[in-house]
């Protein structure tokens, strides 16, 4: 571990929009700044995302300076939309949590985001994250919260672990959909210069002067199968991960992090296990 790296750092302005790579990020309590605070819910309030609407890959928002955000998509025109002021919540569901959000308050950005969807979406800002949602109380300690994330502040991994992965893909029956990049897995954090599959003893780690609790092993879901440059779906890597990575009756790839306290990490940082 003692070449580990921070080899690169992603943010996702939007849930399930394309990732935005950084060369530096400020860490929040709740995740790395400008991290998942936006998403969209359907006429029902609940998110939407990539396991039902792969196209969101194709999506991609930029933030704007005050907070907003410049969205873009293959057949609209790019389209800004600012923080929405502090008026009336509305309920969403994140997965099994019941979250208060705001909407955008310009109408033209849920047209904007059905036109491109094909459906009835809204687009919703988590405007207080350090009390809307906490973390899984089964992994997190008192008072953690929680980002629009799935479900806990950070994503690492590893590119040795991919590595390995794209091994055993290309030694399986779906071998011509290998290899598979890195941002199948839409990671926050990757990390360079570890053992393969490394990660899986580690439970303290710091990265340059930030240090980082890590909760537990990342299950994965249909998203993984999905091409973030066309949206078109595969096999891999869920047949590779389960053959050789069921653990708990889930198919891991990468680790959870929360933050132990706030600081900037920066591509090039060292990676220390602490423990």
């Amino acid at each position: 571990m003692g070449n580990a790296r921070l080899q690169s750092i992603h943010v996702h302005p939007v849930k399930a929009f394309r990732s935005l790579s950084l060369r530096e990020a400020v860490v929040e309590p709740w995740g790395l700044a400008g991290d998942r605070r936006w998403m969209l819910i359907d006429d029902g309030g609940k998110v939407v995302t990539q396991r039902r609407r792969p196209r969101l890959a194709l999506a991609a928002a930029e933030p704007v300076p005050g907070g907003g955000l410049r969205l873009s998509a293959p057949g609209r025109e790019p389209l800004t939309v600012p923080v929405p002021r502090a008026t009336r919540t509305v309920m969403a569901q994140v997965f099994r949590d019941k979250v208060e959000v705001l909407p955008a308050q310009d109408e033209a950005a849920h047209a904007w985001c059905s036109a491109f969807l094909g459906a009835d979406v809204r687009l919703v800002y988590l405007d207080d994250p350090a009390t809307r949602r906490p973390v899984d109380p089964e992994y997190a300690l008192p008072g953690e919260t929680v980002s629009f994330a799935d479900g806990f502040p950070l994503l690492l991994t590893t590119t040795a672990s991919l590595d390995a992965l794209n091994s055993l893909i290309a030694e399986g029956e779906h071998a011509s959909e290998g290899p598979l990049p890195m941002n199948r897995f839409r990671p926050n954090v990757v990390v360079s210069g570890t053992d393969p599959w490394a990660e899986d003893g580690w439970s303290r780690v710091t990265v340059g002067e930030v240090a980082f609790r890590v909760a537990k092993p990342c299950g994965r879901c249909a998203v993984t199968t999905t091409d973030q440059g066309t949206a078109d779906r595969g096999r891999e890597p869920l047949h590779s991960l389960g053959l050789h990575r069921r653990v708990d009756g889930k198919l891991v790839f990468g680790q959870n992090l929360v933050p132990a306290g706030p600081g900037t990490i920066r591509v090039g940082d060292p990676v220390r296990v602490v423990a």
